[in-house]
């Protein structure tokens, strides 16, 4: 069993339009969480020109630093795999946010992020 959910980016919280920029998965099972994500800044600035692109980019680094348990992604990143899940993809307001988690089941965690994130984000 895994769970995932996709990353987007709300340059206006406000306005509640976002684009999706990545996908993160858990799988106990597999002892699996990552994130794969990319920035188009063209597409970013055509939606909001305002935005911060180095900003962004930080916060998604540090997205993936917390999957990895990477000591860098500070405190979050030395919870156990469950609980950095969770606290990645519980709710906020802010210019990352992540969708509502979805569950399903698969044999091969890495090849299952591929998928989801190449018709979630890249289609």
């Amino acid at each position: 069993m895994f769970e995932y959910a996709v990353i987007r980016i709300v340059p206006r919280v406000e306005r509640e339009e976002f684009f999706n920029v990545g996908v993160v998965l858990y799988c106990p099972e597999q002892k699996f969480l990552k994130a794969v994500f990319e920035i188009n800044e063209a597409r970013v600035m055509a939606f909001y020109p305002e935005t911060n692109i180095a900003l962004l980019h930080s916060y998604l680094c540090a997205f993936k630093l917390i999957c990895e348990g990477d000591p860098a992604g500070g405190p979050i990143s030395q919870l156990p795999m469950a609980e950095r899940f969770r606290w990645l993809t519980a709710a906020r307001s802010t210019i990352l946010q992540t969708s509502s988690v979805h569950s399903g089941l698969c044999l091969n965690a890495q090849e299952t992020l591929e998928r989801l994130y190449s018709r979630l984000v890249l289609d």
